[in-house]
């Protein structure tokens, strides 16, 4: 692969830092973004050859003038990696909707935000790829986290049409659908609504207990997920969505046969309403 420029949103951490080193050490170009100045200080003490800039993908109205400024300090980007998002976890019934206002402001909302910044741009290049880090949480789903499957989801189908519109523009357009990973996204990064029904106890306390006794010693490696995206981004044939972690190839073919079993058991009905 020829050297690209790449643009990685919330490079300082997680995927986005993982993503952001490994394409600078493959001689590619980084604009990494981060939320405050702190964040800033810190990926330039840890990786000094990006160009960091600020940016809070919940300023909507501010984002096309920051990539507008990127690309004129930096050149035309070639690649975006749409990483900026975090987890939420927390019984449906017991978390306020404003979390999930904010769940989705940064994980559907800021996604599209930027992604909308470049398409106009990639168009008229003829040429661009967008990755948006969706998870296999965009494709099963597991309780106690609805309102981040909820917006994996819904990026997920908003990637796959993305895929279809700008195809006809040379434009690549994958949902990466990761597994579980040792990033900080069961700790640091995730936001838990407090507990305050206890009918829910013997459903959720274990597997929020086991969420976070697992967290650091997930079975992904961030540095081997990386290497993967700079195989995927080098593909000129890329596919709509790619899993990465056994775990999520296996939690996802299970799903499938579910959905396989559960059209042919109800494949009558489903027909019947035909006029």
């Amino acid at each position: 692969m020829s050297n690209k420029t790449f643009f990685i949103t919330g490079a300082n951490s997680g995927f986005g830092f993982a993503i952001a080193e490994a394409a600078v050490n493959a001689g590619h170009k980084v604009i990494g973004t981060v939320r405050s100045e702190t964040a800033r200080a810190s990926l330039l003490d840890r990786l000094p050859q990006v160009n960091a800039v600020l940016c809070d993908v919940t300023e909507f109205d501010r984002i096309p003038g920051i990539v507008a400024q990127a690309e004129d300090d930096h050149g035309a980007v070639d690649v975006l990696i749409n990483n900026a998002g975090y987890g939420h976890e927390g019984v449906l019934e017991e978390s306020p909707l404003e979390e999930m206002r904010r769940q989705f402001d940064v994980n559907v909302f800021g996604a599209v935000a930027v992604a909308k910044a470049f398409l106009p741009r990639f168009r008229e290049r003829r040429s661009g790829f967008i990755v948006n880090v969706t998870s296999m949480g965009g494709l099963i789903t597991m309780p106690g986290i609805a309102y981040y499957c909820g917006s994996k989801f819904a990026l997920q189908g908003i990637s796959e049409v993305m895929r279809t519109e700008m195809a006809p523009f040379g434009v690549h357009v994958t949902a990466l659908c990761p597994g579980s990973f040792r990033t900080d996204w069961a700790g640091r990064s995730m936001i838990r609504t407090e507990r305050s029904i206890p009918d829910y106890d013997a459903l959720f306390d274990p597997v929020r207990a086991a969420r976070q006794e697992k967290s650091g010693k997930q079975l992904g490696d961030p540095a081997k997920l990386a290497a993967a995206v700079l195989d995927l981004v080098a593909s000129d044939n890329p596919p709509p969505q790619l899993l990465l972690g056994s775990d999520a190839l296996k939690l996802v073919r299970e799903r499938i046969e579910r959905m396989k079993q559960e059209l042919s058991e109800w494949g009558e009905l489903t027909c019947s309403t035909d006029g």
